[in-house]
C-alpha cells in the first residue's frame, strides 16, 4: 500500500496541474525544482556554522556549503560530503539545504554539499569529475577547515548517491592514502541500462516516472556510455574492500531494485552493507518532511548509521 501521505501530495500534484519535469526545459525544470521545495521541506535549522566554500575543480571553481552543529566543533570533526539528487540536471546547494543541515544537526557530523556541473551544459563524466576534485580537495584542507581528514564519508541521494557510489569505487581504484570510512547512498541510481523490474513496475504514477528517467539519462549521457561504471557503479568489476554503506530505497521507485541489487553486490563482494526499504514511499521522500512523516525517520536512520560509522 502507499504511504497514504504519499499518496495525497500525488493527488495535489494532479488536481493542481503540476507538469512533469520531462516536459520542461532543464532550465525550467530547475527554477521549478528550486521555487516547489518550500510546499515540501521542513524549516531550516539553524546551525553553529553553515558557509559558502568553493574547491579548484577541473574546469573551474566548485561551489561548497559547509554546514556544522555545535556538537562537531574543531579541530577535526568527522565529516560528510553530500551529493544532491536531481537526474544530473536539476538541484543545487538550495535544494536540499534543509536535509544537509538536518543530517548535520542529528548526526553530530560536519556536512558539505557539492554543487557539480551538470548536464546538458556539462555532460558526464563532468559530473564525476568535480565530486572527486571537490572530496579531495576537502580532505586536503582538512586542518584549515576543522575537519578530520580520517574519518571522511561520502553520501547523496538519487543522482547523488550514484555520484557517491562512483565516488566510493574510484577512490579505492586509485589507493588514496586516507580510504573513505562510509558510504550514504539514498534511492541511488546504479545500473544506467534501466533494466530492473522495478522500472517497470514503478515507472509510471510516482513522482519519478520512466520518461523523466528517459529525460535525465538523455541530458547527462550518451546510450553507449551507459556501461561505464562512473556511470552505472553497479557495472564495475569489483565491490570488494569498498567502504561500509547504507543503501536506503523506496518501495514505489523505479530506482528501488538497483539499489538492492548494489547492496547485495557489495555484501556478496565482502564489503560491508545493510539495505533498508521504505515500502510505502515515493522516489524523492526524504527531502519532504513537511508533508511525509517518514522522511523524518529515515533522515534519522541516517544520520544515526553516520555517526556510528565516523565515530
Amino acid at each position: 500500500m502507499l504511504d497514504p501521505q504519499a499518496k495525497a501530495l500525488l493527488d495535489l500534484m494532479v488536481e493542481r496541474g503540476v507538469p512533469p519535469t520531462h516536459t520542461l526545459t532543464p532550465q525550467q525544470a530547475r527554477a521549478f525544482y528550486r521555487e516547489r521545495r518550500a510546499a515540501t521541506q521542513p524549516e531550516p535549522k539553524p546551525l553553529a556554522e553553515v558557509r559558502d566554500l568553493v574547491a579548484p575543480g577541473p574546469l573551474g571553481d566548485i561551489p561548497l556549503r559547509l554546514y556544522r552543529p555545535a556538537q562537531a566543533a574543531r579541530p577535526a570533526a568527522p565529516t560528510l560530503v553530500y551529493f544532491h539528487g536531481g537526474g544530473w540536471v536539476i538541484g543545487d546547494l538550495d535544494t536540499h539545504d534543509v536535509l544537509c543541515r538536518d543530517l548535520a544537526d542529528q548526526s553530530g557530523c560536519v556536512v558539505v554539499a557539492v554543487d557539480y556541473r551538470m548536464g546538458p551544459e556539462h555532460r558526464f563524466p563532468a559530473a564525476v569529475d568535480d565530486v572527486l576534485a571537490a572530496t579531495r580537495w576537502l580532505q586536503a584542507q582538512a586542518d584549515a577547515l576543522g575537519l578530520d581528514a580520517t574519518r571522511f564519508a561520502v553520501g547523496g541521494d538519487s543522482a547523488g548517491g550514484n555520484l557517491a557510489a562512483a565516488t566510493a569505487l574510484a577512490w579505492r581504484d586509485a589507493g588514496e592514502p586516507l580510504p573513505l570510512k562510509f558510504q550514504l547512498l539514498i534511492y541511488p541510481a546504479t545500473d544506467m541500462r534501466a533494466q530492473a523490474p522495478s522500472h517497470q513496475h514503478n515507472g509510471q504514477g510516482y513522482l519519478l516516472t520512466s520518461d523523466t528517467i528517459a529525460y535525465f539519462r538523455g541530458h547527462y549521457l550518451a546510450p553507449e556510455q551507459h556501461g561505464d561504471w562512473r556511470a552505472s557503479p553497479l557495472l564495475h568489476y569489483d565491490h570488494a574492500g569498498l567502504p561500509p554503506a547504507l543503501v536506503l530505497t523506496a518501495g514505489y521507485d523505479p530506482l528501488r531494485d538497483e539499489g538492492l541489487q548494489y547492496a547485495d553486490k557489495l555484501s556478496a563482494a565482502g564489503s560491508p552493507a545493510q539495505h533498508l526499504c521504505f515500502e510505502r514511499q515515493i522516489h524523492g521522500f526524504i527531502t519532504m518532511g513537511r508533508v511525509l512523516d517518514e522522511a523524518h525517520t529515515a533522515v534519522g536512520l541516517c544520520a544515526l548509521a553516520l555517526r556510528r560509522a565516523l565515530a
